[in-house]
């Protein structure tokens, strides 16, 4: 019986971890602030682009275009900081009713 136990023991032991060796490692997604829009019309101060729609629910919509809102694919804003930290110009795609 204490060879049996010893065993047992061994393998769950294996590694010095016990359970938690099986479980994969976990990932980390980093986000780099890097300019998003590297060349268009960089003399605007915030690119930002209306289309107009003749059938849609509400007057305007933004959505995001830098993929930094916290609320996409609508945009929360984000690109303000965004374009802060790197000195983009990336600004909201704006759905309007016509």
């Amino acid at each position: 019986m204490a060879s049996l136990f010893s065993t047992t023991y061994a393998s769950l032991s294996y590694g010095g971890r016990g359970p938690a060796a099986s479980k994969p490692p976990r990932r980390m997604v980093v986000v780099r602030a890097e300019a998003i829009n590297p060349d268009i019309r960089k003399t605007e101060e915030k690119v930002v682009d209306s289309v107009l729609l003749p059938e849609i629910s509400k007057p305007v919509t933004a959505y995001c275009r830098c993929w930094r809102s916290g609320t996409f694919p609508l945009c929360d804003g984000g690109h303000l900081k965004h374009n802060k930290a790197t000195g983009d110009n990336v600004g909201p795609l704006l759905l309007k009713q016509k």
